[in-house]
């Protein structure tokens, strides 16, 4: 329960590793035009912002803090892909639009979707008694029986989980882990392999 436990402790996992990621997620959503969120970037924005006050004001159910925190993540993941498929709409439509706009839209959507991964797996493993959702290599070094995974661990598994479409030196273990991981690779080969270069195409 990570989310539910920053706020009173701080001493293993740093609050602001959290925040600073959220916070990047926010000014990315800056970046995408309205024509291309649901509804406006600035609902998306104040979801995020919701979502860090959940983090750091103490004092909430344990419980309810962390499901509401997942919730919103979940959103935000939906509004993210659905900024994806409007893109993608618009390219098959043959709507004018900026090649240049459409790129950074794109880099937006795939940055935001690293993040929000990345936070949802971070929260998501461990969250059940003896119930691991990743396994890491370091776990099994002779000389690190004390390691435990930071939330600067789980943003890599989403970098290269969307980077290399699989999962690389860090299994999924469970069937959560396992659909996560399908819906951020796909996401993010859509957007790499159709908007990228599309845009690209574009600018030529």
């Amino acid at each position: 329960m990570r989310l539910s436990s920053l706020a009173e402790d701080h001493n293993y996992e740093p609050a602001w590793h959290v925040g600073l990621a959220l916070l990047t997620a926010v000014g990315l959503q800056l970046f995408l035009k309205d024509s291309l969120t649901l509804g406006s970037k600035y609902i998306v924005i104040s979801l995020e912002f919701s979502l860090l006050a959940i983090l750091f004001i103490p004092g909430l159910a344990v419980k309810a803090k962390r499901l509401f925190a997942i919730l919103l993540m979940i959103f935000i993941t939906a509004a993210n892909i659905f900024s994806l498929t409007l893109v993608i709409d618009q390219l098959f439509n043959k709507v004018h639009i900026d090649g240049k706009q459409l790129l950074i839209s794109s880099v937006a959507i795939y940055l935001t979707n690293i993040i929000v991964f990345g936070v949802l797996y971070w929260e998501l493993d461990n969250a059940e008694a003896h119930v691991d959702d990743f396994s890491f290599p370091q776990v099994n070094l002779p000389n690190q029986t004390h390691w435990k995974p930071t939330f600067f661990d789980y943003l890599y598994v989403s970098v290269t989980n969307a980077t290399a479409f699989s999962p690389t030196d860090t299994f999924p273990l469970t069937h959560r882990a396992k659909l996560l991981m399908t819906v951020q690779s796909i996401t993010s080969l859509v957007t790499v392999a159709l908007v990228a270069a599309r845009a690209v195409n574009i600018l030529s």
